[in-house]
C-alpha cells in the first residue's frame, strides 16, 4: 500500500512540476531557462576569480570561495530577471 502512495505521490509532483521553468530551443533541443542562467553564474564567479587573481587581491581578500560564489549567484539571478522577467 505505501508503494503505490509513493508512486502516487511521484506521479503527483511530476506532474505539477511540469510547467515550471520557461525552456527555449537551442540546437533543436529545449533546455530549461535556469540552467542558462545558471552557467552564466558560474562564468561570472570564475571571471572574477581570474580579476582578483589578475589584480593581486587573492592574498587580501578573506573568504575567497564565499565571494566568488556570491558574486556568482547574484549575476545569475539578476540575469534570470532581466531575460525572463519578474
Amino acid at each position: 500500500m505505501q508503494t503505490i502512495a509513493r508512486m502516487a505521490a511521484v506521479l503527483v509532483s511530476c506532474l505539477a512540476l511540469g510547467g515550471c521553468a520557461p525552456s527555449f530551443n537551442l540546437f533543436g533541443a529545449f533546455f530549461p531557462a535556469w540552467m542558462l542562467c545558471g552557467a552564466i553564474g558560474i562564468a561570472s564567479a570564475i571571471v572574477a576569480r581570474l580579476i582578483f587573481v589578475a589584480k593581486a587581491l587573492n592574498g587580501a581578500l578573506p573568504f575567497q570561495l564565499l565571494v566568488c560564489s556570491a558574486i556568482g549567484m547574484i549575476v545569475g539571478v539578476f540575469s534570470w530577471l532581466v531575460l525572463f522577467g519578474f
